[in-house]
């Protein structure tokens, strides 16, 4: 099995930052594209920011300019360094990664989930 850590979340005052992590572990054969995501109370789960293999990067208009996403390939992990924070970034943020795995004698494919850290913004 495959499994995603989030870690790195908490209470931030405005204005402030947070890096938060995402390991993936288990049977990896490869990591294609990994993000961040997040979910407020009472709304749909919206992207932030991806970052492929290669490093291309991808990010939410809401975050540019202040959130920044990067990957260590070789400890099959992301971050977020997110600055200059403001209370609408309260969310519970979720990693994703599209992953290759071994399972029994076979490869798969599969998009996985975090359980989710969760970011509080607040004076």
């Amino acid at each position: 099995q495959v499994q995603l850590v989030e870690s790195g979340g908490g209470l931030v005052q405005p204005g402030g930052s947070l890096r938060l992590s995402c390991v993936a572990s288990g049977s990896i054969f490869s990591i294609y594209a990994m993000g961040w995501y997040r979910q407020a109370p009472g709304k749909q789960r919206e992207l932030v920011a991806t970052i492929t293999r290669g490093g291309t990067t991808n990010y939410a208009d809401s975050v540019k300019g202040r959130f920044t996403i990067s990957r260590d390939n070789a400890k099959n992990t992301a971050y977020l360094q997110m600055n200059s924070l403001k209370p609408e970034d309260t969310a519970v943020y979720y990693c994703n990664a599209d992953i290759t795995y071994y399972s029994g004698a076979y490869y798969k494919r599969d998009d996985k989930w975090g359980q989710g850290t969760q970011v509080a913004v607040s004076s």
